[in-house]
């Protein structure tokens, strides 16, 4: 399996697509004007506790308040809140923790109003960032990121990832990192550390406690509100949390940006330094591994799929609701059941990589084709089930519903990756919007795949001069590669009379197949 990640840089910020076997999976945005990223740490001051809602508005200089609910306050924030105030104003100059006097747990029910009040400084962290009319949603419960561990300060607990499922390694995860963790902190061990030895984890170890000293440094003359600590930039984020021994390539097209990326694979991974490389083409570093071409076709309401089935995803204000549709398949399925498991399937894989790819979150509702057999269903539940074990955001799916119906749920921190794949239609004057023209490429191979395999023996293309041109021009140009693929030559026609997406396909009697 090649796994590449793909990374263009711009005006605008940078771009990251992850691509798994050729296919883009995820896609991210670093834009400069994002200063409310997941994992941000700011000083903050409480503006009001709302004891109908059981928590409080805070102001992280968002035009709109950020939302702190009690049951984000955390069990030590009586601590932390004592800690910041003798740190801010100079009382305290040791960040180790290891002396300080933690104060009593706050009751798991209690009221918001019996713990903060208004103009309060405190530490808050960003845990999802602002979506559409809300500010960002926020935690007390500090945790810092690194590659192999997570600290939490004001913490005694020692976690393991849920995904180490092997109980000998999980045991010596923790015996190593109990031996290396100063007192008044806890630590959540990632997944990749599986198999790392005691150096690599306390190497890490050390560098977050780096970050945790030079953020409360800037405490004692920090303005409210302010970002004390930020999330590491976009690039070395990704890798921290995607990066391992399976990737094959990543590919930058910016030097100052190559070479810092280079650096940081060196640090994390220095076997695997070599798989950096510099794109240098005249050929944009997103054409040249087909990330454009894949956007474009991946991020409309209709998304096509192999052999004809394609999803129609609609959003609403509550949830995502996905349609799966078999289309005008050619198969040589024995039963309608079997053609149902079969698009299902396909489009079970479709959705997981959708749902990635999007970000999307909340509540998402899919409406498989109807199977009538209890094991297709435990089936396809099992193979969704399976496509979505690389998918970082929690999430949970629920089994298939007797109307054919499987409910998912999943984590939602930043806003929806929402891509416009429509363009202005340039046969038309009062601004309507057409489908991208490099979508109707992925219609017509489908449609001539269906054609070819019926045996017809000539077949005519007719089209709109521009994409005629397209499809004929270069060497190879795609009519050659048809050629090549299918061993048949396919006659392109340009018609002037056409609309600019519009397409038949003709038989060697000139007749129009349907």
């Amino acid at each position: 399996m090649n796994k590449e990640l793909i990374i263009r840089s711009n005006s605008e910020g940078v771009d990251f697509a992850l691509l798994k076997d050729g296919k883009l999976v995820e896609l991210h945005k670093d834009e400069d004007s994002n200063n409310f990223a997941v994992g941000d740490v700011f000083i903050a001051k409480i503006r009001k506790a709302v004891p109908g809602l059981n928590a409080a508005f805070v102001n992280v200089g968002y035009e709109k308040d950020a939302f702190l609910h009690y049951h984000d306050l955390g069990p030590k924030i009586s601590s932390l809140l004592k800690f910041t105030k003798s740190v801010s104003t100079g009382k305290l100059n040791d960040f180790s923790l290891k002396d300080y006097p933690f104060e009593k747990d706050i009751d798991k029910d209690g009221k918001i109003a019996n713990v903060l009040k208004s103009n309060q400084s405190m530490l808050v962290q960003i845990v999802k960032e602002p979506i559409s009319t809300k500010g960002p949603r926020i935690s007390s419960e500090l945790s810092i990121a690194g590659r192999y561990i997570v600290l939490v300060p004001f913490s005694d607990r020692i976690s393991i990832s849920q995904k180490i499922e092997d109980k000998a390694e999980k045991d010596r995860l923790k015996r190593l990192v109990q031996s290396i963790t100063p007192k008044g902190f806890g630590v959540i061990v990632r997944t990749v550390a599986e198999g790392k030895k005691v150096a690599e984890l306390d190497k890490d170890l050390q560098n977050l406690l780096g970050r945790w000293t030079a953020m409360c440094k800037k405490l004692n003359k920090a303005h409210h509100p302010t970002k004390v600590l930020g999330e590491l930039n976009k690039a070395s984020s990704i890798l921290r949390d995607i990066f391992n021994d399976s990737f094959t390539g990543i590919y930058v097209d910016d030097e100052a940006l190559y070479i810092q990326i280079k650096d940081y694979v060196q640090e994390i991974a220095p076997n695997k330094e070599s798989i950096v490389k510099l794109h240098q083409s005249n050929v944009p570093i997103y054409e040249k591994f087909g990330v454009e071409r894949q956007i474009k076709t991946a991020f409309g309401k209709t998304v096509s799929m192999a052999k004809g089935a394609y999803l129609v995803i609609e959003h609403t204000e509550a949830l995502h609701v996905v349609d799966v549709n078999s289309g005008n398949r050619s198969n040589k399925s024995n039963s309608q059941e079997d053609t149902a498991l079969e698009v299902n399937l396909i489009s079970a894989t479709e959705v997981a990589r959708q749902l990635r790819l999007r970000d999307m979150g909340g509540i998402i509702v899919v409406d498989f084709i109807d199977l009538n057999k209890a094991d297709n269903r435990k089936k396809l539940y099992n193979h969704l089930r399976d496509e979505m074990k690389d998918d970082r955001a929690k999430h949970k799916i629920l089994p298939p519903s007797k109307f054919g119906l499987i409910q998912i749920t999943r984590q939602r921190v930043r806003p929806e990756m929402n891509i416009k794949t429509r363009e202005e239609n340039p046969d038309a004057v009062n601004g309507v919007e057409v489908e991208a023209p490099i979508g109707i490429l992925s219609k017509i191979n489908h449609d001539l795949e269906i054609l070819l395999k019926k045996d017809y023996t000539k077949v005519t293309l007719n089209t709109h001069p521009f994409i005629a041109a397209f499809l004929t021009k270069g060497f190879p140009s795609i009519r050659s590669k048809w050629f090549f693929e299918h061993k048949k030559w396919v006659k392109i026609q340009p018609r002037d009379a056409y609309t600019y997406l519009e397409y038949h396909f003709f038989d060697k009697n000139g007749k129009q197949i349907k």
